[in-house]
């Protein structure tokens, strides 16, 4: 299993990285987590069909760039004279979101609307085969098992565990400390986790600091932790968060950085 991190900031792209974004690939399965902004173009140079793309929660770091990788897979079906790469035919890519989803989706699927194509109006209905999940839903693709654990943030959100059989893969999206980590990412090959902060959230809004997620890591056994959802790349910063997470895990920590690929 690999993972690639296609952007790894928090909030709205910066420094030349993309917003939250991963892409999973057993050789067999590829699944898209999570499509923050400047994702879309991301995973335009990185080779490959998707088996499915699963959204932990409807932050627009986290999910903006659906409509412009909808539109994108809808290219083969437009139709220009001599134009080669046109005039196929769209596979509809399974689209795991979270409840409420469907409705935001028919509002903004009406913005910008294309008079000359109206297939590129329907991103949401032809590009995407739309479920809206459930906390605690298992899904299967491919060679891969997906579960959906409930975690803690301002806006619903699910962490993903992604099992091929052989490997394990547990990614947070956003959240507080709860609980439900430990189930999340219980004995994990890689656990990818936020660390928004250098500091406690006292806030409510449900983010984690790189400690927590050090803590999170060796109470859930996980082999590795992989922090993600940087507020800032100063070298620092990133240093202090490495320092931060080391001081409540002993095992193996890295970084993630936009357009690395690790093995999990």
């Amino acid at each position: 299993m690999q993972l690639t991190v296609l952007g790894c900031r928090s909030g709205m792209p910066a420094g030349g990285s993309p917003s939250s974004g991963y892409l999973v690939d057993t050789g067999r399965t590829r699944l898209l987590l999570d499509c923050g902004p400047g994702i879309a173009t991301a995973l335009s140079a990185v080779d490959g069909p998707l088996d499915g793309v699963v959204i932990t929660h409807l932050h627009i770091d986290h999910c903006y760039d659906l409509l412009p990788l909808g539109k994108s897979l809808l290219k083969p079906m437009l139709r220009f004279p001599g134009a080669p790469e046109f005039g196929g035919e769209c596979r509809p890519v399974p689209l795991l979101v979270p409840a409420g989803a469907k409705e935001l989706f028919a509002r903004w699927s009406q913005l910008f609307p294309i008079a000359s194509m109206p297939v590129l109006n329907r991103a949401f209905e032809v590009a995407f085969d739309v479920r809206e999940y459930a906390p605690g839903e298992l899904f299967e693709f491919g060679d891969c098992a997906v579960e959906l654990h409930e975690l803690v943030h301002s806006a619903p959100n699910c962490g993903i565990r992604v099992s091929d059989g052989d490997r394990t893969l547990a990614y947070t999206g956003d959240t507080g400390m709860t609980d439900a980590l430990i189930k999340l990412a219980a004995d994990a090959d890689a656990f990818l986790c936020e660390a928004t902060l250098r500091a406690t959230d006292t806030t409510g809004h449900g983010h984690l600091s790189a400690a927590e997620a050090g803590r999170a890591a060796a109470d859930a056994g996980a082999r590795e932790l992989v922090l993600t959802h940087f507020a800032s790349t100063e070298p620092e910063w990133l240093r202090g968060l490495l320092a931060d997470a080391g001081s409540e895990f002993d095992g193996p920590i890295r970084l993630a950085e936009a357009g690395e690929t690790l093995r999990c």
